[in-house]
């Protein structure tokens, strides 16, 4: 469901600066689409503050989605539910993403 947050199951391969290990991802597409993949912004605790990466809490630590790494993965690589993000957060993330893909 959009705005649900999923841990995420490792990638096998990490490259450049994509974080290794295990993180966990929010889900960004509409409830009303059925596809093979599943869009999500992956969430960093680590990344720095930047105005198109909201801030949100999961697992009651604060962190940042990084909506400029948004990518198209398999359902298989969703793990366990652990949160939903607030109407506020999911509005931010909204902003954010129309900021980054320079939307209107």
């Amino acid at each position: 469901m959009r705005g649900d947050v999923h841990r995420l199951r490792a990638a096998r391969a990490t490259r450049g600066h994509e974080q290794q290990g295990a993180r966990y991802g929010v889900i960004l597409q509409s409830d009303d689409l059925i596809l093979s993949t599943i869009l999500i912004a992956p969430t960093s605790r680590s990344s720095p503050e930047r105005i198109f990466r909201p801030t949100v809490v999961v697992e009651a630590e604060e962190t940042r989605v990084l909506v400029e790494q948004s990518s198209a993965v398999a359902p298989e690589r969703l793990g366990p539910l652990v949160g939903r993000l607030t109407h506020d957060e999911l509005s931010a993330v909204n902003d954010a993403l129309r900021l980054v893909l320079e939307l209107d």
